[in-house]
């Protein structure tokens, strides 16, 4: 599967658990949630990943955590708040970096309408 094609696929489950949970709920629950319809459809899916940072050819744990990576391709960072902040979409972009992967989603329950709460951060990518 493309980037693209996780992509369609993380935002119908993000719209389809909304749909019946709404907004409200911690991070965590929709993480897990999340995770659990992802793997359903087929996915693999890792939460929590620690991402270590590269400094002077030196990884270094700084305590970084992923919320999830779909498929080895797409990073899911998940908010539950009534705002994303310009700080979480850049937070997005360096997980991207320095995973180096290509295509992030900033997903944010917290939102009355999910599409307002879903944000593509590419890193690199042709679109």
């Amino acid at each position: 599967m493309t980037e693209n094609q996780i992509a369609t696929q993380i935002v119908d489950a993000a719209y389809k658990i909304h749909c019946a949970l709404g907004p409200g709920l911690l991070e965590s629950a929709y993480l897990a949630i999340l995770a659990y319809e992802l793997r359903r459809r087929g996915l693999t899916v890792d939460t929590e990943r620690e991402l270590p940072v590269t400094y002077d050819r030196v990884h270094i744990s700084v305590g970084f955590r992923i919320d999830m990576i779909v498929e080895e391709k797409v990073i899911v960072e998940l908010k539950s708040v009534e705002k994303v902040s310009p700080v979480h979409k850049k937070q997005l972009l360096t997980y991207l970096r320095l995973a180096d992967k290509r295509l992030g989603l900033l997903i944010n329950f917290g939102e009355a309408y999910i599409r307002d709460g879903i944000h593509r951060i590419a890193n690199q990518i042709q679109e």
